[in-house]
């Protein structure tokens, strides 16, 4: 399952493919200093499916551009929705993770005719006020200042060890070599330029759109993860058509505290 590039829209993104071909398109959007990488070891679980795994901009194979503007929620969209129409997908299931799913919403909101089904893994529509807006950016810009000025393996070890990921600290140490290799994979820049430009506090709030979402949305959660579980709840009490499962023992991310049951709900909410 070797990365692979193609350029749309003036910039080069890398991505994944795995399954079956014709199967039917599962789109997954990995997390903040993740990438494609992140759902190999997930892959044979949907072997049935065409899985397309972007490399988010800044992340990965894709390209870290100059200007904070290029990270912005727009471009992303519009950057996955160029490489999706390269791909020949016009209808597909789509999951994100984390600012995976946070993009994932962004994309639903503007092409809900392309989605059959949404599934989201520990992630919010964005903040609700302008005054959390700029406190959150104001956070992200010392986080990709910090990022710039010590660098990728500083910046590393200070992000494995923050609260929200707390849980992933009693998983066997291969997991989180693995984990942390990922991340030290990125480019610094292509971090802080994520940061600056599609960060919670960037993009825009979609908690009024979600009531127009026609497509049927799973949201997962783990029961570690506190402030995810209450954001998804709130979700679900606006979405028309959701499902919201909250996993006993983990945290924040599910699909590498619990892969085998993130699979099941994943396959479940899959199900025509």
């Amino acid at each position: 399952m070797e990365p692979l590039t193609a350029t749309v829209r003036g910039i080069r993104i890398g991505y994944r493919e795995a399954g079956n071909p014709d199967g039917e398109p599962l789109v997954l959007l990995h997390g903040f200093t993740g990438s494609s990488a992140s759902w190999t070891g997930l892959a044979g679980e949907f072997g049935s499916y065409r899985l397309i795994m972007p490399d988010l901009t800044g992340h990965g194979k894709t390209e870290a551009p100059e200007t904070a503007d290029r990270y912005a929620m727009k471009e992303q969209v519009a950057d996955l929705d160029a490489l999706f129409i390269r791909l020949g997908l016009d209808h597909f299931s789509l999951l994100g993770y984390s600012m995976g799913g946070r993009i994932a919403i962004g994309y639903a909101a503007a092409h809900p005719e392309k989605i059959s089904r949404l599934v989201l893994e520990s992630t919010s529509p964005g903040l609700r006020t302008q005054e959390e807006r700029r406190l959150r950016r104001e956070s992200d810009e010392k986080l990709a200042a910090f990022i710039e000025r010590e660098g990728i393996r500083a910046f590393t070890d200070r992000w494995e060890n923050i609260p929200l990921f707390a849980s992933q600290k009693q998983l066997p140490e291969t997991v989180r070599e693995r984990v942390r290799s990922g991340r030290l994979g990125n480019d610094p820049a292509g971090l802080a330029g994520s940061l600056r430009g599609v960060g919670t506090g960037y993009q825009p709030s979609y908690w009024d759109t979600l009531e127009q979402f026609g497509m049927p949305v799973t949201l997962i959660t783990g029961e570690l993860d506190e402030k995810y579980v209450n954001i998804a709840g709130d979700m679900a009490r606006l979405l028309p058509e959701v499902d919201h499962v909250t996993v006993p023992d983990a945290g924040h991310t599910v699909h590498v505290e619990n892969p085998a049951r993130f699979a099941t709900i994943v396959r479940k909410a899959l199900k025509p």
